[in-house]
């Protein structure tokens, strides 16, 4: 870094002091009560500003809630950032979530979620998407050293090691993780030591000089540039503030803020630079930027708060989607299995778009555990056909990374079980991004659900309610093979996160004809899997089997039942059903997974509320029993399994 021009020092002085004037004028109005919460960098500016001054404006940050100096150093524009920090319409997220939990990818700046450690896997989409367009852009990832114990600290510094990827993980070690200190929460004295471990560079830096600070990172940045793959810089620094300003600072001890208080990074840098920029000149430019902000932030006081309505507000908790239409064949058909109609479907995605890639465990020479991938290596590369380590986490984070650049990542999580280990990622960061800043995120998630083929309580479960419940995520669920090869198209397509649910069971067990053509079938539309006219049965997946299996029994006795396929389930078809209630008069709803909380009981109520009218006796919902799925096939069979209850409770309904 040099030094030696005016103009460079002058405007570096200035980009150091900048964020230090923000501080005290929210202080000042933490003081006055009139703003409620403020989250100090106080003391750590020399870092956000020496990272962003040595990056070039391509490169993206992740910058945390200490970071005020990088969105300052980026030029973001002063007004709007203010109306955001406080809270008043004209903000980034129009009042939708707080500070910097935000993106603006005009300036290449993706913002936190307060799950602390969560952008570092995103950091790593990022990279490989640059790698990956043969871009020599970095991502530069902030964490504070108490999220260093995060698990996706670990799994985001592994796979950026392990695929060499142009990533800076910037560790600010500012000795508390709110009241803890280092010390009692890492057993190391210096995090970098971590670098070691994962094989990447590492660096120690003094987090409060500014010249050290980006010295360091344009090492970093050039090594990166070069293929030379991350590097861990430590910052060492101190929060002279509390962790937010309303929690204190009454568990550090004194002589901390003395000892720290003298290497103050805007005293330190103006020390250094003194005898190019005089203190009446730090003076003039200390003046000038006070009255700006004073003006500003008075302003944006007078500002009004953010208003909105519901139709608004719910119309962005998804990108809109192009209309899919219900497909036209050509009229060849063939007889695929269910897994072959998945795989087919997915190869024809990666053929027809060279942004569509797929990650995932031992997906490439293995071809996944289900053979799923058989073939895809050769065909497209190990560059759009990616093993990971076992990290759920990290990679859901990094397709998350690759969305925001415009790929179409596909994730293959072993067992739909193990989506667990991703969950945070899935309903934080994906479910959410959309409705808060309005970045698109089209990222499916392809996970083998469901039980009958005695593999036990982690390989069996059936958890599609949980994600139900979270908006921003679609959730699919096909039961045949015409439909999986159809809704995975259509998933692969859409720009918001799907959830893409494929039963383990019918991989190989079910055959059917199905269109030779690529075609899509819209999200959202359910289908009539048999036509009754004496009570529906409503349900997805291998339900859709059971009904149709008892139905057929139940057919000679003259009793005509009407199965309803969902497809999916968010959205989900109310219309369709509440039609065919309304014609049979009677409803049973089943499901494979657990009775008590599962998505039969968000159907019921939507029944009883819509269509109570038509109802001529009490519905009846069917869900396996609430217990862990055994292992032994005759305890899955005889008592856990919803498919023996189906037929009884079909013939209670009728007769009631």
């Amino acid at each position: 870094m040099q030094t030696d021009s005016l103009t460079d020092v002058r405007a570096l002085y200035e980009a150091l002091l900048l964020p230090r004037v923000i501080e005290k004028k929210m202080l000042s109005l933490i003081r006055q009560g009139r703003i409620a919460k403020w989250f100090s960098g106080y003391g750590q500016e020399a870092i956000a500003v020496g990272v962003t001054s040595a990056l070039r404006e391509d490169d993206y940050i992740l910058p945390m809630h200490r970071n005020l100096g990088v969105w300052t150093t980026r030029g973001v524009p002063l007004k709007k950032l203010f109306c955001q920090m406080m809270g008043k319409e004209g903000g980034f997220t129009r009042g939708r979530d707080r500070t910097f939990h935000f993106g603006t990818r005009e300036h290449h700046i993706i913002g936190m979620i307060s799950h602390l450690a969560a952008m570092l896997p995103v950091a790593d989409g990022l990279a490989l998407a640059a790698q990956l367009d043969g871009s020599d852009r970095v991502v530069a990832a902030f964490v504070g050293e108490g999220s260093t114990r995060e698990g996706d600290f670990h799994e985001a510094l592994s796979l950026a090691s392990i695929w060499s990827l142009p990533v800076l993980f910037i560790v600010e070690n500012n000795g508390y993780a709110l009241s803890t200190p280092t010390a009692e929460a890492i057993p190391l004295t210096d995090i970098a030591d971590a670098a070691a471990g994962y094989g990447m560079n590492s660096e120690i830096v003094d987090g409060n000089d500014l010249i050290a600070v980006n010295e360091a990172v344009e090492r970093a940045a050039s090594r990166a540039r070069t293929g030379d793959g991350p590097t861990l810089l430590e910052m060492k620094t101190f929060r002279m503030r509390g962790h937010e300003e309303a929690s204190g600072t009454k568990y550090i001890p004194d002589h901390l803020f003395k000892e720290w208080g003298e290497r103050d990074p805007v005293n330190l840098f103006a020390d250094n630079v003194s005898e190019l920029l005089s203190e009446n000149e730090r003076d003039k430019i200390q003046s000038r930027l006070e009255h700006q902000i004073e003006d500003i932030a008075e302003w944006t006081l007078t500002q009004p708060a953010v208003v909105s309505d519901r139709a608004t507000e719910l119309s962005d908790v998804f990108e809109p989607i192009t209309e899919v239409a219900e497909p036209k064949y050509t009229g060849k058909r063939e007889t695929v299995r269910f897994i072959d109609a998945i795989s087919k479907s997915l190869f024809s995605a990666m053929q027809d778009d060279d942004r569509v890639l797929i990650m995932g465990q031992d997906i490439a020479e293995y071809e996944g555990v289900f053979k799923v991938t058989a073939g895809f290596l050769d065909e497209f590369g190990s560059a759009r056909v990616r093993n990971t380590p076992i990290i759920e986490s990290g990679v859901v984070g990094m397709a998350m990374g690759l969305a925001l650049e415009g790929w179409k990542p596909v994730v293959e999580i072993q067992y739909a079980d193990f989506i667990t280990c991703g969950f945070n990622q899935i309903v934080n960061n994906l479910a959410t991004t959309r409705y808060r800043w309005g970045a698109p995120l089209g990222v499916t998630i392809r996970a083998p659900i469901g039980g009958g083929i005695g593999a036990g309580p982690f390989h069996s479960q059936s958890m599609e309610a949980w994600f139900c419940h979270v908006p921003g995520l679609k959730v699919v669920f096909p039961s045949t093979p015409e439909d999986a090869a159809g809704l995975l198209r259509s998933s692969i397509d859409d720009p918001n996160p799907v959830l893409y649910f494929e039963h383990k069971k019918l991989y190989r067990s079910l055959k059917a004809e199905m269109p030779t053509d690529t075609f899509r079938i819209p999200l959202g539309k359910a289908r009539i899997a048999r036509s009754g006219t004496d009570v529906t049965v409503v349900t997805y997946g291998v339900g859709v089997h059971w009904a149709q299996e008892v139905a057929d029994e139940l057919a000679p006795g003259g009793v005509s039942v009407e199965v309803i396929d969902l497809r999916t389930l968010i959205p989900w078809d109310r219309e369709l059903v509440l039609a065919s209630i309304r014609k049979t008069n009677r409803v049973l709803v089943i499901h494979e997974a657990v009775r008590t909380g599962g998505f039969g009981a968000e159907i019921m109520a939507e029944i009883v509320e819509e269509a109570f009218d038509s109802l001529d006796a009490a519905p009846v919902r069917i869900g396996a029993e609430d217990m862990p799925v055994p292992f032994s096939n005759s305890l899955e069979d005889d008592i856990y399994s919803a498919r023996g209850r189906l037929k009884e409770g079909l013939l209670k309904l009728l007769d009631y």
